[in-house]
């Protein structure tokens, strides 16, 4: 098995937060003495961390223990820093990409490495892409939006520009919605996270991204969201209005085979229906181990779709 939806934070990047804790308001907080303090930056999305983000170790011998035998870890969300100014976004991340360089580096077998970048300044972003990649990692993470800000905007050009010449996987995974009618009852992450990666798929479709970067690897937290559920709505949209169907050569249901997917979706039936609707080699094992809704094990599907990402 594998896994390619994974987190990890390296020990450089956590001494990093320890020493800028006060410019970009990272907090240890104490919620139970039976776990983990939980980590707040900036005052949004906590999350409770787990030995298991910050110990190489343990975190090799949980996916072992899981019969997973590679892993293509991720930066975590919550570190994109995407709101700070391009100067502290672009130093996490040059410390976050080396320290997963280094580790990728020892556990060659065993790992691969996905960047973060400061998409808060594209070109900046598109270089750090390049240098990450220079290192050995296989391409980046980044927020399905933040701030108002989509993908397709003619100013993250320079970022698609290097994904596409560095032939580059893109794992686009969403930041928790901020809309306020979702205030409780963890509705944020419940249907929140998949509706982020809803309305970004969806435009990365529309826009015409996938035709003008045809060499990015383009892969789906969360099983695309609710984007494939709802294709046959967006295939009669296609249909009836010019403004679905401008920048698209196909329908949206052949356009969505472009995409790759992962299995997080808990339901045997969802992912059967993805897996008929986009082909078994777009479909990746994933987890989002070791947050509190990972998919542990993975669920089983063939490897064709990890092979055809991962250019194996």
């Amino acid at each position: 098995m594998y896994d390619v939806h994974t987190h990890f934070i390296p020990p450089e990047v956590t001494q990093w937060l320890r020493s800028n804790k006060e410019a970009v308001n990272a907090k240890w907080i104490q919620k139970d003495p039976l776990k983990a303090d939980f980590l707040s930056v900036n005052g949004n999305w906590e999350f409770e961390l787990k030995e298991s983000f910050v110990n190489p170790e343990l975190y090799l011998g949980e996916q072992e223990k899981a019969g997973i035998a590679h892993s293509l870890v991720s930066p975590i969300p919550q570190l994109f820093l995407y709101d700070f100014a391009p100067e502290v976004t672009s130093e996490v991340s040059t410390v976050y990409n080396d320290g997963l360089a280094q580790w990728v580096k020892l556990h060659d077998t065993r790992l691969s490495a996905l960047a973060t970048v400061p998409l808060n300044d594209p070109e900046a972003a598109a270089a750090e892409l390049e240098r990450a990649m220079g290192q050995g990692l296989r391409g980046a993470i980044v927020g399905s939006s933040w701030g108002g800000n989509m993908l397709s905007e003619d100013k993250f050009t320079p970022f698609w520009e290097s994904a596409n010449r560095n032939k580059a996987i893109v794992f686009v995974h969403p930041l928790l919605c901020t809309d306020p009618r979702l205030g409780k009852r963890m509705m944020p992450n419940l249907i929140g996270v998949p509706w982020e990666s809803t309305v970004c798929a969806t435009d990365l479709l529309l826009s015409g991204m996938l035709t003008r970067y045809p060499d990015v690897k383009i892969l789906l937290a969360h099983g695309g969201g609710l984007m494939p559920y709802q294709i046959g709505r967006m295939n009669k949209g296609y249909e009836m209005w010019k403004a679905v169907s401008a920048e698209l050569p196909e329908p949206p249901q052949m356009m969505i085979k472009k995409f790759w997917y992962d299995t997080v979706l808990w339901n045997p039936g969802a992912l059967h229906y993805l897996t008929e609707l986009v082909g078994e080699d777009k479909i990746v094992q994933g987890t989002d181990y070791p947050f509190d809704l990972c998919e542990w094990p993975p669920a089983v599907v063939g490897d064709s779709g990890f092979k055809s990402l991962m250019g194996a």
